[in-house]
């Protein structure tokens, strides 16, 4: 019956703060400093979610989400390319030749990578043709010798569309060793994919034309593949090659990109342990409001030990107080930053509109909108760690208010 009874006094004596305005100001101040940094801390990591993705797709929109491939290239591509494309979760299997070498137009040369692809298996909703404008891919006519290079290699070059470029690839002949083909393209368009990797390096060509310039006859490198799930393609990947001869070689995207993504991780990481330092202030507030109670209610505690009430009941009456102003912190956050990070590309433009400055300058960023991704575990993380450090927070002034002893505090009232 007591612990009902040290709930029900917890909450009046929540209540009655009125009186005292400062701690009623206080109490205020806790809940909403609770509340911003829960929704910071669920904004946040929603726009971090949107900017991973977002950077996967520009990353694996030429690279795919596996590599199969083989010593020496891919001679039987066209079997294994129709049993992955039959295999459950596997969306596209596109033939891929990869040349280095070099591209230039007059005196200006840059090194490239010159890949070859077939517009013709490109599925219309892959990584490729999303990250291009609509139609580019298609210029890449089999013997056309057209090339599309990424904005960053055509600015070293010194190209615009419809110039000519030289192409300059080693080959290695059995009887004659190394040597080198030179060939002329045009430049049929430009790609920009906001990666500096593909943007500052790839150059992109039909893949008969680069089956003919590397001399590679009918092998091309490997196979792009694509799945349902990008996740899993790695234990997808594992699982088909496992029924296929040996010599087979795999290659996914967490091995490709891995860098990025442990940056990513590691930033998303550390915003937010310094956002939830928001939550911890916010939780000293707590304290410092139980505290001024505890001083407040020093001969309300003696009366009640003196009626029986055991320092466990005092404990737990001061501690209903700062776990309730936490949970309302931790409910109106969480509420907050779920319609916040659901609304991120409603309200940037009419911020942006109503301050007049831009989030994402299109002349310094790549994107020119925040994305945003919510995830449900991250929200159930960010308040199970916010109801974690307000409850922490009620420890000391609850143990402090059962301290008091009531034989002195009736002996000066």
């Amino acid at each position: 019956m007591r612990r009902p009874a040290a709930g029900f006094i917890g909450l009046r004596y929540l209540r009655t703060q009125r009186s005292n305005q400062f701690a009623s100001f206080v109490t205020l101040a806790s809940a909403v400093g609770v509340a911003l940094g829960v929704a910071a801390l669920i904004v946040v990591l929603s726009v971090m979610n949107g900017f991973e993705d977002e950077l996967r797709d520009r990353l694996t929109s030429i690279t795919g989400h596996g590599w199969v491939s083989a010593r020496g290239g891919l001679a039987d591509w066209r079997e294994l390319r129709a049993d992955l494309a039959r295999y459950p979760g596997v969306t596209a299997a596109v033939p891929v030749i990869e040349l280095e070498g070099v591209v230039g137009r007059g005196a200006a040369l840059a090194g490239a990578m010159l890949t070859g692809v077939d517009p013709a298996l490109e599925p219309a909703d892959s990584p490729l043709r999303r990250g291009m404008r609509q139609g580019t891919l298609d210029l890449l006519v089999p013997g056309s010798r057209a090339v599309i290079l990424g904005d960053a290699l055509a600015a070293r070059v010194g190209v615009r569309p419809g110039d000519a470029l030289t192409v300059l690839v080693p080959t290695r002949d059995p009887v004659r060793g190394l040597q080198s083909r030179l060939w002329q393209f045009e430049v049929a368009g430009i790609f920009e994919l906001g990666v500096k990797d593909h943007d500052g390096s790839r150059a992109l060509v039909s893949l008969a034309d680069a089956a003919a310039l590397g001399g590679r006859g009918d092998t091309v490198a490997g196979l792009r593949v694509t799945t349902q799930d990008i996740f899993a393609a790695p234990e997808l990947l594992r699982r088909w090659a496992a029924g296929q001869p040996p010599g087979l070689e795999l290659r996914d995207w967490t091995q490709d990109h891995a860098t990025y993504f442990r940056a990513v991780r590691l930033e998303r990481a550390m915003m937010m342990v310094l956002l939830s330092l928001i939550v911890g202030v916010a939780a000293f507030n707590i304290v410092a409001t139980l505290v001024m109670v505890v001083t407040d209610k020093r001969g309300s505690i003696a009366i009640l030990r003196t009626l029986g009430y055991s320092q466990g009941d005092i404990v737990r009456i001061f501690a209903v107080q700062g776990i309730v102003i936490g949970w309302l912190g931790v409910a109106g956050g969480v509420a907050a930053g779920v319609a916040l990070a659901l609304n991120v590309g409603t309200l940037a433009p009419r911020l942006e509109q109503l301050f007049g400055f831009q989030f994402m300058p299109a002349d310094v960023y790549y994107l020119t909108a925040l994305p945003a991704r919510l995830q449900w575990a991250d929200v159930l993380a960010v308040g199970a760690v916010a109801l974690a450090m307000t409850a922490l927070a009620t420890i000391y002034p609850a143990r402090r208010a059962a301290a008091v002893a009531p034989a002195e505090v009736l002996r000066y009232e």
